[in-house]
């Protein structure tokens, strides 16, 4: 294929990858708009209480616009979408949604970012060292570490970390201290990471168990090439085209599952704005939590392909 046809091929799939986007997102929106609609129950009640005053209840209503049609309320709520704001706040004066989000997102991408960090450095050198060391007590003990892992659920596994390490052992910080940094990261990194480094524990072994099959693998051997020398150039870069598929893939769970995790380690953040969201039936915050979830399972997948092109030269975005 010559350069120009690769260029407008690239250019082409890039155009329909953004369409198919915009679509994802905007049935998303229009999900948890219906979603929250058919939720029994008057959200004004929800937020003010049933002994608030009726003027005051108005004014909330008017403000939620939940005294239009659904169908303005949805105009309304598509109009907010596309300009980025998702709406004001109305107990706060000029302070819209993008504000807020603006505020929760850092401590959550931080949590997320210290979570895969972790859960890679963890699960590649383990998964290649058990596909090397297949059949044996080393294999057995990666595939038990990674069972455990992914056994223990978030809202388990965090309490009793705080247990062993905040109460017993007293070697880091509660956090009712408030204390931020790398020591109040730990914990929580560790908490979400641990499922995510299972899974990609089990993958990198059985990707790099198939690369090392291949006829290339053999031919670098029968050259005289070091194991450590095969198993860097010729294996482990092949290998990490699935990984890499799961890992960035579940870069977007990771903010879906730091809900649970901020709740029990008590940051701030983005899954602790929504929970707050929803106990308070706050419709405008829900849905700009949700939708930025959304979008970014809907980024990462699109760097993720990108970062198959730099993976491996042969995959091409153009068929």
């Amino acid at each position: 294929m010559e350069a120009g046809d690769s260029s407008g091929g690239s250019a082409a799939y890039w155009v329909r990858r953004a369409v198919s986007s915009i679509i994802v997102i905007w049935g998303v929106a229009t999900l948890v708009f219906v979603t929250l609609r058919l939720v029994p129950g008057d959200p004004v009640e929800s937020i003010l209480g049933e002994q608030a005053l009726e003027v005051d209840k108005e004014k909330l209503r008017q403000c939620l616009d939940l005294h239009l049609s659904l169908p303005v309320q949805y105009g309304h709520f598509m109009v907010e979408v596309a300009t980025g704001t998702f709406g004001e706040l109305c107990d706060q004066k000029n302070v819209t949604v993008r504000d807020k989000l603006l505020e929760s997102i850092p401590p959550t991408l931080e949590l997320a970012v210290a979570s895969m960090l972790m859960a890679i450095l963890i699960a590649i050198p383990l998964g290649v060292i058990s596909a090397l060391k297949r059949g044996t007590w080393i294999d057995a003990g990666a595939a038990f570490v990674s069972l455990l892992g992914l056994s223990m659920p978030n809202f388990w596994l965090g309490p009793m970390l705080l247990i062993l390490f905040s109460i017993t052992l007293r070697v880091l910080p509660d956090p009712g201290a408030g204390i931020e940094g790398l020591a109040g990261l730990i914990l929580p990194a560790i908490t979400l990471g641990t499922a995510l480094s299972a899974k990609l524990t089990r993958m990198t072994r059985t990707s790099v168990l198939e690369v090392l099959g291949q006829d290339h693998v053999r031919t670098a051997r029968a050259k005289g090439l070091s194991e450590r020398v095969v198993v860097a150039r010729h294996v482990l870069r092949n290998a990490l085209i699935p990984v890499t598929t799961i890992a960035g893939l579940q870069l977007g769970a990771l903010l879906t599952g730091a809900i649970i995790v901020e709740k029990v380690f008590a940051r701030p953040g983005l899954g602790s704005l929504l929970l707050e969201a929803i106990e308070m039936r706050n419709y405008r915050v829900v849905q700009g939590c949700v939708l930025v979830i959304a979008l970014t399972y809907v980024v990462v997948n699109l760097l993720t392909d990108l970062l198959y092109t730099r993976i491996d030269p042969r995959v091409s975005l153009t068929r």
